[in-house]
């Protein structure tokens, strides 16, 4: 094995316990708002700042990696992939914990009404990021492909939530605090489904180079 692939390895590892770090997050950050359990909110916080030394490590892990063994072709986009990855995984560790901001807000009041699509939505969700961290560990396209079909259905969850909430606040116009607080939430979920789209497009890109962002955009 040549001695970049040993730190390759060691590199891939770091971010798997970082997104393992955010998946365990979000999970608590949402089934803190749905089981009404304020203790799971600590556990975000006490994520939070796991998640943050992490990014760190990673960045500075590849820059040290260019810097020493400059590396070219796939392994280049290797690493660029891993830097893009990174900071995505630590902007959902962000979310979770504006998932459990607006949670606390919102749990300080009797519950507006049942949560239905919120935990559909949380529950796609998370099969976004493990799919994205899986097709990055295995370096799977098809598994990344799969991800990007996700976020249609993430976007018209939020969407749906959105119009029934602002149904609720406009009949009952003392309810609009406790009803932005759950829009806010649905926004957060949909982020952190944007950030895992991301990750699946980084894979595709490691693997062959080819830049998928921005698909809808015409090419010239």
């Amino acid at each position: 094995m040549r001695h970049l692939d040993a730190e390759l390895s060691q590199l891939k590892e770091k971010l798997l316990a970082m997104g393992g770090a955010v998946e365990k997050s979000v999970e608590h950050a949402t089934q803190a708002l749905l089981l009404r359990d304020l203790s799971r909110f600590k556990e975000v916080y006490a994520l939070e700042a796991e998640i943050n030394r992490s990014h760190v490590e990673v960045d500075n892990a590849c820059v040290n990696l260019l810097a020493r063994q400059s590396p070219m072709a796939a392994d280049l986009r290797l690493i660029i992939a891993v830097i893009k990855i990174n900071a995505d995984l630590e902007r959902m560790g962000d979310q979770a914990v504006n998932i459990s901001h607006n949670g606390e807000y919102y749990l300080a009041w009797p519950e507006l009404k049942p949560l239905v699509d919120i935990p559909i939505m949380a529950e796609r969700v998370r099969v976004m990021v493990r799919a994205a961290l899986d097709a990055f560990v295995k370096l799977d396209e098809k598994q990344a492909q799969l991800v990007l079909e996700c976020d249609d259905e993430v976007d018209q969850l939020k969407q749906k939530i959105f119009l029934d909430l602002l149904g609720v606040m406009k009949q009952s116009p003392e309810n609009v605090e406790r009803g932005l607080n759950l829009i806010l939430v649905a926004r957060n979920l949909e982020r952190i489904g944007d950030h895992a789209t991301n990750i699946a497009e980084d894979v595709i890109f490691a693997l062959n180079g080819v830049d998928i962002r921005h698909r809808g955009i015409a090419r010239p």
